[in-house]
């Protein structure tokens, strides 16, 4: 029977503690450095001349869905109560709102050095102290909404532009493109600055510290919006009824992105699973 994933901002306060408690547990085994350690390998950009699986790439959507039912899994294994929940930025916009209270994942960083200092999370609690990806510290660092230079969340016309898109992707199946589901959801827009940063990558942009770069797994707040994100791509699939991940068959020797980008049928990096087979998770869990 699939389980379900909630709104962040529906949870009961004891939903929130087992969440916190599971997400705590894995990282205290020490299985979380793995997430972490994953999702530097293949934090690959375009401009590389190799496989890119989990970003500028159609696989973006796909590689994210199985990375979050791993660490569901994990959590689940900890408690089979847990699962992931989302965080809809399109409602839930302010710095203390949803999820960045003290019970879930704490607040912004402090002024100084940005280091969050509420919650659980926060490294005073000595539960959350980061090992992987470091350049400034071992403590969790958030700069939400980035009041020096303020940004704002993406909003619900935002989603609304890329969900009416009818194709998932186009090529040359990398940053550039302007159509396609895929990106206008991952969010690699035109033009400079904070105008060329959309949907996913706007919310990495608004959260800041530890959430820009490829080790922004350590921030907790990674799993909530890719939850959401993850989300947009179901409701895309039920909108545009028959719409397929593409490309369907890998580009060819011919082509610039021959073996640079993982076709419909292909595996996808590092799981032995296919888009095809990552495009109906029903089964699995459904969002509330």
């Amino acid at each position: 029977m699939a389980y379900v994933r909630k709104d962040a901002s529906t949870l009961t306060t004891t939903e929130r503690r087992r969440f916190v408690k599971a997400l705590l547990e894995v990282k205290r085994s020490g299985e979380y450095e793995e997430f972490v350690r994953m999702h530097i390998a293949y934090f690959r950009a375009d401009g590389e001349h190799r496989l890119r699986a989990a970003h500028m790439a159609p696989s973006f959507l796909p590689w994210h869905r199985r990375f979050l039912l791993e660490l569901e899994e994990a959590l689940r294994r900890v408690d089979a109560s847990v699962t992931l929940p989302y965080w809809d930025w399109t409602r839930e916009r302010t710095t203390t709102s949803s999820p960045w209270t003290a019970d879930l994942l704490g607040g912004t960083g402090r002024r100084s050095d940005r280091q969050v200092t509420t919650g659980p999370f926060a490294h005073r609690e000595g539960d959350w102290t980061l090992k992987e990806g470091v350049t400034d510290g071992a403590f969790l660092t958030r700069d939400l909404g980035r009041p020096g230079n303020p940004i704002d969340l993406p909003a619900g016309r935002d989603l609304e532009w890329a969900l009416k898109e009818p194709v998932y992707d186009v090529a040359p199946w990398d940053s550039t493109v302007t159509r396609g589901f895929r990106n206008r959801m991952e969010g690699w827009g035109t033009g400079r600055g904070s105008a060329s940063w959309l949907n996913h990558n706007r919310v990495h942009r608004w959260v800041g510290g530890t959430m820009l770069g490829g080790a922004s797994v350590n921030d907790p707040v990674f799993w909530l919006h890719h939850a959401f994100v993850d989300l947009q791509w179901d409701r895309w699939q039920r909108r545009h009824r028959g719409a397929r991940y593409l490309p369907a068959t890998p580009p060819g020797p011919e082509d610039a992105q021959h073996n640079r980008v993982v076709a419909r049928h292909q595996k996808l990096p590092p799981w032995d699973v296919t888009p095809d087979e990552l495009e109906d998770v029903s089964g699995v869990y459904r969002y509330a």
